[in-house]
């Protein structure tokens, strides 16, 4: 196995690093170039002030971007408008037509978008975002027939895909020891505007009387004004993965011209080799390929495995229930007036348990490494429970209450799981983990969409899709409930077999004292003599 040892030699003229490869046990056999170390220069405090009030109205105005575009009052009821007259949908056509689009487009995108996020830096993705929410509520307006529709889901698609670049665009404007805060300030801030769209929609039709188009054209206007916004947005430097290997390659150039200008004569073989490095294809050395083939160790630990598997199964039904949810409400309850339409309050109520959840579960303290699988267990059968009782009553109350805790279960094992995962990978790795999963998560998605949903498939009704769900988290918790069983009853066993071990290490410490006691001494001669 080879190695790599960093040696400085510090120098009254130049600092130099010096590279050599070792073959693991200490011997060199390789000389490496030597590569100029670039010393930091202090900053003067005015500088560091100055970058500090940059990076902090950076992080205002994102946050101040993912409220707005998050305002779309007539979110909550664009099911409750294509079923109504002014569009004339029929259920079937909603179930089983349109609304699969929006999965098919989710899966085909989001790889895309997830390369392209990085690559780009971030911005070029929002505004891509951004478009599409325009083009959802145009289409949504102007738009009658179902192609026009399926069109509309799949610019959603887009938008959902397109999530990932604000979520990891503030990690590009601020230093590292403000990761964590400033996450919770952009997740707050779209919370927020969730919530204060869904209250805004629900005040609109229950006590204004807004018709849905009307309320559609409200949040045209809103979405408009958050294109406006997204054109404004600072363009970061560096992201994630491509970027870095840019940015570093500049460094390095750069370090060579100054070591160049210092000693033309001596450095010049050494540039010469070091440019002629850097001239050859370097894709293979950037950080997302390496990220790529750390990804087989992240298989191999028992808690990353584990609440990845939980991200890419539970977080499929969590979806799908939130994609056909909408319907079943109308079937449950079809309303003749919008104002008994209560989506939108229905919609903030969850959001805010959600909220609730998740902040809760930042103060729970227990052995996750033990009782992991128990917890995700139990949770996911109050949700196949919750999801059996929405299935069969036919009472909307109920329905929404259901509902509302569904996602506040979900909601609240959500921080546990990125925290679980995150705290073990390095920030790239991290990010890489979770596309995969939500990737995973969607083909799943698709896949089950096409069986379940599709009228190709076998075309059920919302209600009948509710019992496959329901039946699908059934069979997700008799496998964490099995797996919780062996993994608590391995562990009391091992703790057993140690606890046996150490027993008979101190009496085997003890035993020869006594043997020495009752066997008596020896003589010289080699005789035993009796005590």
């Amino acid at each position: 196995m080879v190695e790599v040892v960093e040696v400085t030699c510090d120098e009254r003229t130049e600092d130099v690093k010096e590279v050599m490869k070792t073959d693991g046990i200490g011997h060199i056999v390789e000389n490496v170039a030597p590569e100029p170390v670039i010393h930091e220069t202090k900053e003067d405090p005015e500088t560091q002030t100055q970058k500090t009030r940059t990076w902090i109205w950076s992080v205002v105005y994102l946050c101040f971007y993912g409220f707005m575009v998050q305002l779309k009052p007539g979110e909550p009821f664009i099911t409750p408008y294509l079923l109504s007259t002014e569009k004339n949908f029929t259920s079937k056509q909603v179930t089983n037509e349109i609304s699969p689009v929006l999965t098919y487009s989710y899966m085909a995108v989001l790889v895309p978008v997830f390369l392209l996020t990085d690559y780009l830096r971030y911005k070029p993705v929002l505004i891509l975002q951004s478009l599409s929410h325009v083009s959802i509520w145009l289409i949504l307006l102007l738009g009658a027939s179902l192609l026009e529709m399926q069109f509309m889901e799949f610019f959603y698609g887009i938008t959902m895909a397109a999530r990932v670049a604000y979520s990891s665009y503030i990690f590009s404007l601020v230093p590292a020891n403000v990761y964590q805060r400033v996450a919770s300030y952009s997740r707050s801030s779209v919370l927020m505007g969730v919530f204060t769209s869904s209250v805004l929609g629900q005040i609109c039709v229950s006590l204004g009387g807004v018709s849905y188009r009307t309320l559609s054209a409200v949040s045209l206007g809103f979405v408009t004004f958050g294109l406006l916004l997204s054109f404004c947005l600072p363009w970061p430097k560096r992201s994630l993965f491509f970027n870095q290997a840019r940015l570093e390659e500049e460094r390095k150039e750069a370090a060579q011209s100054e070591l160049a200008r210092m000693k033309p004569e001596e450095n010049d073989g050494s540039v010469a080799a070091q440019s002629s490095n850097h001239k050859s294809p370097s894709w293979t050395n950037s950080v997302f390929v390496q990220m790529l083939k750390e990804l087989k160790h992240v298989v191999k630990v028992p808690s990353l495995r584990l609440w990845s598997l939980w991200w890419v199964f539970n977080s499929t039904g969590y979806y799908l229930v939130l994609f056909y949810v909408h319907i079943l409400w109308n079937k449950v309850y079809p309303v003749t007036e919008n104002k008994h339409v209560y989506n939108g309050a229905v919609e903030a109520a969850s959001t805010l348990l959600g909220a609730i959840t998740s902040f809760a579960a930042g103060y729970v303290k227990i052995r996750w490494n033990l009782w992991s699988e128990l917890v995700i267990g139990l949770i996911t059968a109050a949700q196949a429970g919750l999801l059996l009782l929405m299935g069969i009553t036919d009472n909307i109350w109920v329905c929404y209450v259901a509902y509302a805790l569904f996602r506040g279960f979900y909601q609240f094992l959500v921080p546990i799981a990125i925290f679980q995962i995150a705290s073990g990978l390095t920030k790239e790795l991290c990010a890489l983990v979770f596309g995969v999963n939500t990737f995973l998560g969607t083909v799943l998605k698709t896949i089950i969409t096409i069986i379940v949903a599709d009228k190709r498939g076998l075309a059920l009704n919302v209600q009948s899709q509710f019992f496959i769900y329901f039946f699908y988290f059934t069979l997700l918790t008799v496998v964490y409930l099995g797996c919780s069983a062996f993994v608590i009853t391995c562990h009391y066993r091992n703790q057993r077999a140690q606890e046996e071990t150490t027993e008979v290490a101190i009496a085997t410490e003890l035993s020869p004292m006594s043997t020495t006691d009752n066997e008596g001494t020896t003589a010289h001669n080699g005789a035993t003599i009796k005590t």
